[in-house]
């Protein structure tokens, strides 16, 4: 799974894109996998994780076997790494 920062746009809210490829299974099954993405997402921009602009999440094969919990862990730990790749290292 990745996290791709596409467009900074501090006025506007986070906008999150999806991308699964037809590998990660059938329609049903990516759209399950999508709507499982989203709601992740809002939960984490409710929580003022994801900063403004647009991202694009995209997701393979493996993130369908993963659980909940480990899904959300890897968008957190995602988000994470965006976090500290945009911070200053002085304010860190």
């Amino acid at each position: 799974m990745s996290l791709v920062f596409l467009d900074d746009d501090p006025d506007g809210p986070p906008r999150v894109a999806y991308a699964l490829s037809k590998r990660v299974g059938n329609a049903v099954v990516r759209n399950r996998l999508r709507r499982r993405l989203r709601a992740i997402c809002v939960e984490q921009a409710r929580a003022g994780r994801i900063p403004a602009g647009a991202l694009l999440v995209s997701a393979g094969p493996d993130a369908v076997r993963r659980n909940p919990p480990e899904l959300r862990n890897d968008v957190v730990s995602l988000l994470d790494a965006l976090h500290a790749r945009r911070t200053p290292q002085a304010e860190r």
